[in-house]
């Protein structure tokens, strides 16, 4: 099997936080926090209390926009061009929302598509232009860029890692076909960002806190170029301040007022976190834990993985053997075996789904042994 690089990563990040009651292997639907995290979060909660909400908020801006600058890096943007939101789904929301794209407008995107984010666009009236791509969901540039020369949508949306297979598309080249043929793209980097480089040329980007950069819930983040703002109105335009909207940032007038900001301070601490920890080392040790993951389960009690075994991520998926239950098994898993991992159902992605699949997500905290427990559980 696979052996584990940086494993001080594995150990720092096992020591900074609560120690868990299972094992942990779920981290694509959300990561274990750090101590430091909870305490940021508890700290501005507090000092709200004690000096007024707003107060609090003023004093920890220039935190934030320490925090807005590290993010717009990571997708290489600038400071200016990140709001603040409260989810991967309400930046998408917001995005189109504010964009008002007129009913009918064509969307480029992949066959498997996030659910949500083929709602959200659903909602607004857009009509999906399904991308070629081949047997394993990955975008076939040459085919998407015959569509982006022939019959270019206004838009070009994907999601640069799935949350029902761990496979990453091809987002730097998807990027350049776009910007060639003066299409928009937009990225969901949900779960790519801390597993992948996501600094890859799209125009916006967004994501939530709470999965790979193990920040907290009800926080995210939308990252937008000054082209794009420029096609978007606000819900509360500038002309209504006394100083029309002067020193405001292009992407801040489309950030909630009415804010969680205890836990936009904890995703700071969560970036500052991941930063400490070197990028390139978290995507290494995240790419072996997936290998391990799929070298160990791969036909264990008759399971099959479903990604490549050198895919850059550390997210696998298995399929059943034939008659099993999908979320039976993971009830069964952290029942009788105190593992925690996730049933995907087919609705997440009809295209490229024939059934529910059971998703492994481990983060940098997790060991061989960890793997072998929920393998023991899946051999019976």
């Amino acid at each position: 099997m696979t052996a584990l690089p940086h494993d001080d990563l594995g150990t720092r990040w096992r020591a900074a936080r609560p120690r868990p009651a299972v094992v942990h292997l779920n981290s694509a639907a959300c990561s274990r926090q750090s101590e430091q995290v909870l305490e940021a979060v508890a700290r501005h909660a507090r000092h709200e209390a004690e000096v007024g909400a707003h107060v609090a908020e003023a004093a920890a801006e220039g935190l934030l926009q320490q925090g807005r600058s590290v993010l717009a890096g990571l997708v290489g943007m600038a400071a200016a061009d990140v709001a603040f939101t409260e989810s991967a789904s309400a930046s998408l929301r917001t995005l189109i929302g504010r964009w008002r794209p007129a009913p009918g407008t064509r969307v480029g995107v992949l066959p498997g598509e996030y659910w949500h984010n083929a709602a959200v666009l659903a909602d607004a009236g857009l009509v999906p232009v399904v991308l070629p791509a081949d047997d394993l969901g990955r975008a076939d540039l040459a085919g998407v860029e015959r569509v982006l020369r022939d019959d270019p949508p206004a838009l070009v949306h994907v999601t640069l890692v799935a949350s029902h297979r761990g496979v990453v598309q091809p987002g730097r080249e998807l990027a350049a076909l776009c910007r060639a043929a003066g299409v928009p793209l937009v990225l969901d980097v949900a779960q790519a960002l801390d597993q992948v480089d996501c600094d890859l040329g799209a125009d916006v980007a967004y994501a939530p806190a709470r999965k790979w950069l193990a920040g907290p819930r009800g926080v995210g983040f939308l990252v937008m170029r000054p082209s794009i703002t420029a096609r978007l109105t606000p819900a509360v335009g500038p002309e209504l301040f006394d100083d029309g909207g002067a020193d405001v940032d292009h992407a801040r007038w489309y950030e909630s007022a009415d804010a969680h900001v205890a836990g936009r301070v904890g995703l700071v601490v969560a970036l500052g976190e991941h930063l400490a920890a070197g990028p390139d080392r978290v995507r290494g040790r995240l790419a072996a834990l997936g290998r391990a993951t799929r070298e160990l389960l791969g036909g264990r009690g008759g399971w099959s993985v479903v990604e490549p075994l050198d895919s850059p991520t550390a997210i696998t998926t298995l399929r059943p053997p034939a008659g099993v239950d999908v979320a039976a098994t993971v009830d069964r898993l952290h029942a009788e075996h105190g593992v925690l991992v996730t049933a995907v159902g087919r609705e997440r992605a009809r295209a490229e789904l024939t059934g529910p699949v059971l998703r492994v997500s481990p983060h940098l905290d997790a060991t061989l042994d960890d793997l072998d427990a929920l393998a023991a559980g899946l051999a019976r």
